[in-house]
């Protein structure tokens, strides 16, 4: 925001200084945090025992928009961001039109984006077959980082690359401070079942092996090593590639790697025959494999979670049919990813543990520790006010998203949302809504 804004303090008993939940006022001003006291400053709106930390970056968002606008859009999003306590958000290459893997394209995107920010957001920019010149230029107009699949993108535009492709990209992309984001499955062969059954849930997850997505991890290790370029998995949904990332983080590997909330909040035993809302690539795998995800990021071989919200018209996603094969394979859910993630994990860590996973480890991956994902003096005033131990259930009037469709809808979850500030602007409050709707601004690497 331009105008100028007054000085402001809020004060909890539990605020996240320091990575500890303390007693203290924080105070901001034009944006920034200005001053931190252990003391409740007079005049500071009081939020009693409501946890006050940094507002939630969510690193891998799908917003459609250009040319799929009706699928989402910028408005519709960064509204479900802000309601659910995410005040950073960075955008996907695909599912717009054109996909963003030219610079023309890039600056089609920030012109979409224009006065529709109620939350910060970031850009990745587009890896595909046949585009590695527009690579650099990409990464000098500030993109956050460059993202391919290694399976077909389920659009047309974007098509999967080669290992030789990667080899080209990634002698380029080494020379900057950013990461290559990869979908990481290895299309092998169709897999034959003797009566297929388009509505059946354990023949979608056994269509999609966890022997495909190891392989693909394996391959972007092979990679990442020979050209010590940064190297991010998205998604990771087979525990058994953890081991392949743990053992390429203890040699040293400029590697990183996310998952999702809906691999640790919903398992495959429970999914029913027939919802479509659960598609998703890779996909929500058994409960003892997402036990091992839990795991894995409470010991740090995972280092953040993300939504991969990808939503789709309710036509695409076959809900009448409850076809599996046919439906647009992705999850609602940017508005939950912070009930959805605490709700999952809270009998395995602690609020202080959990917290980095959706702030200052999403913060430091995007190369924005500077400026986001910590409550410091000299930092963006970006702020989520919140109760880890109200309950409540998802219905579809509080949905912000285009659609009114998610797997989450009827699920009781932990973490209500109190208010959303962002740049020091209120941008949502659990009484007025969303109250702001240009507080956002773009989010450029430099």
């Amino acid at each position: 925001m331009n105008r100028m804004q007054s000085k402001q303090s809020i004060y909890s008993t539990r605020c996240l200084i320091n990575g500890k939940l303390i007693p203290a006022s924080v105070t901001f001003e034009n944006g920034i945090i200005a001053e931190i006291s252990r003391d409740k400053i007079s005049g500071a709106t009081d939020y009693g025992d409501l946890v006050i930390m940094p507002g939630l970056i969510d690193a891998h968002v799908h917003i459609n928009e250009p040319g799929r606008t009706e699928w989402e859009g910028f408005e519709t999003a960064t509204l479900a961001a802000a309601a659910g306590g995410v005040t950073t958000l960075v955008d996907m290459p695909l599912n717009s039109s054109p996909v963003t893997t030219t610079v023309s394209a890039f600056t089609e995107k920030l012109a979409a984006a224009k006065n529709k920010l109620h939350v910060n957001c970031g850009f990745y920019g587009g890896l595909i077959p046949g585009n590695q010149r527009d690579i650099e230029p990409l990464i000098k107009a500030d993109v956050l980082g460059i993202k391919c699949f290694l399976t077909h993108s389920g659009i047309d535009e974007f098509p999967n690359v080669t290992e030789q492709d990667l080899e080209e990209a990634m002698r380029v992309i080494a020379k900057y401070n950013i990461p290559l984001l990869a979908h990481c499955e290895i299309f092998k062969e169709e897999i034959e079942f003797e009566k297929e059954d388009k509505q059946s849930y354990g023949q979608y997850l056994a269509s999609r092996p966890k022997k495909w997505e190891n392989d693909a991890i394996a391959l972007m290790i092979k990679l990442c090593r020979k050209y010590n370029c940064k190297t991010h998995i998205v998604h990771v949904s087979s525990a058994e590639a953890l081991t392949l990332i743990e053992d390429a983080k203890k040699e040293g590997l400029p590697l990183t790697a996310e998952t999702c909330a809906h691999y640790l909040y919903f398992n495959a035993e429970e999914i029913p025959n027939g919802n479509t809302l659960y598609k998703c690539a890779p996909p929500i795998r058994e409960k003892a494999n997402n036990g091992l995800l839990k795991k894995a990021l409470k010991t740090g071989v995972l280092d953040f979670i993300t939504t991969d919200h990808s939503p789709a018209p309710p036509d695409i996603k076959e809900l009448e049919s409850g076809d599996l094969k046919k439906a647009w394979g992705g999850i609602a859910g940017l508005q939950f990813l912070l009930p959805a993630s605490w709700t999952s994990i809270k009998d395995n860590m602690s609020i202080e543990e959990f917290i980095p996973l959706i702030t200052s480890h999403p913060a430091r991956f995007l190369n924005l520790q500077g400026r986001k994902g910590k409550i410091e003096i000299g930092l963006d005033a970006d702020f989520v006010i919140w109760n880890p131990e109200e309950q409540f259930e998802v219905t579809e009037n509080e949905i912000r998203h285009r659609h009114k469709i998610s797997p989450y809808i009827g699920e009781k979850m932990f973490g209500t949302v109190q208010q959303t500030f962002v740049n020091g602007v209120s941008v949502y409050s659990e009484n007025i809504g969303n109250t702001n709707a240009s507080a956002g601004k773009v989010i450029f690497k430099t």
